[in-house]
C-alpha cells in the first residue's frame, strides 16, 4: 500500500471502528454481508485507499485530536508532516516522507526538507479532505 494509503487507512479506519453500529434497513441479497466494511477506492493519484462505505464525511480533526489525548507524546500533527505520521504510527523519516513526496508529484527539491515537509502536510490534508475526510479549511491553505 501506498504512504497516503497508509495514512487514509490510519485515519479512516479508526473513525470506522470507532463509530457506533447502525441499521440502514433491511439489506438486499445483492449486497454482500460486510458492506459496513471499509471499501478500497482508488484516489486521484491511483493509489488505494480504505473509505466508508456509507459515504460519510470522517471527521479527521477528531480522530487525529483523540489520538493526541492517547499518547504520552505532545505531537502537533495540525502543522507537522512528522507528528502527524508519528500519531498515527507510521515511518516519519526522512525517506519516507521523499517516497511520500514523490507519491503525491511534488516538484520542488527535495533536499530542502522544511520547505518539503510544509507542502506534503498541506497536500495531505488536501487528498484526505478530497476522499472523504472532513478537514478545517485552515489546514488545506
Amino acid at each position: 500500500m501506498s504512504i497516503f494509503g497508509n495514512i487514509m487507512s490510519a485515519i479512516f479506519g479508526r473513525a470506522a471502528s470507532a463509530a457506533p453500529s447502525t441499521s440502514a434497513g433491511p439489506s438486499t441479497s445483492a449486497a454482500p454481508s460486510a458492506s459496513a466494511a471499509p471499501q478500497a477506492q482508488a484516489t486521484p493519484s491511483g493509489t488505494a485507499a480504505a473509505k466508508p462505505a456509507a459515504q460519510a464525511k470522517v471527521d479527521v480533526a477528531a480522530v487525529l485530536d483523540g489520538l493526541t489525548k492517547q499518547k504520552k507524546q505532545k505531537l502537533n500533527w495540525r502543522t507537522s508532516i512528522v507528528d502527524l505520521m508519528k500519531l498515527l504510527d507510521l515511518d516519519s523519516s526522512a525517506t519516507a516522507r521523499k517516497h511520500l513526496a514523490e507519491e503525491l508529484h511534488y516538484q520542488g527539491d527535495m533536499k530542502n526538507s522544511a520547505k518539503m515537509n510544509i507542502w506534503l502536510h498541506k497536500q495531505v490534508m488536501i487528498k484526505l479532505a478530497e476522499n472523504g475526510g472532513k478537514v478545517p479549511d485552515e489546514l488545506k491553505r
